[in-house]
């Protein structure tokens, strides 16, 4: 993980999230289509450095958080403003659509 994509855990997901445009990526370590998002987020951190927080959530490790987000399977990416979910994504995504989507929620 790079400096622009950080694990976050319960201790500090509230405080992250609760302002600004966050994309979460739900995952857990041996989740193997999990490790082909990674790549793609680690892609796209560079043009929002700034503008979008990019974490991700091992939910293994905080189940608590990956059942108030209703998380049924991974990877699962939420898509959060001022600690609103503004739209939610299943599978692995391409840069592109997450691209946009971030583009469309700092408009």
């Amino acid at each position: 993980m790079s400096d622009l994509v950080q694990e976050v855990g319960a201790d500090d997901f509230d405080t992250v999230t609760q302002s600004g445009v966050v994309l979460v990526d739900f995952f857990a370590v041996w989740c193997g289509p999990c490790r082909r998002q990674a790549p793609i987020l680690e892609q796209i951190a560079p043009e929002f450095e700034g503008r979008v927080k990019i974490i991700k959530v091992d939910t293994d490790k905080a189940q608590d958080i990956a059942v108030r987000f209703g998380i049924q399977s991974i990877p699962t990416l939420v898509l959060l403003k001022d600690g609103k979910k503004v739209e939610q994504f299943l599978g692995v995504q391409q840069a592109a659509a997450l691209t946009a989507a971030l583009e469309k929620t700092l408009a």
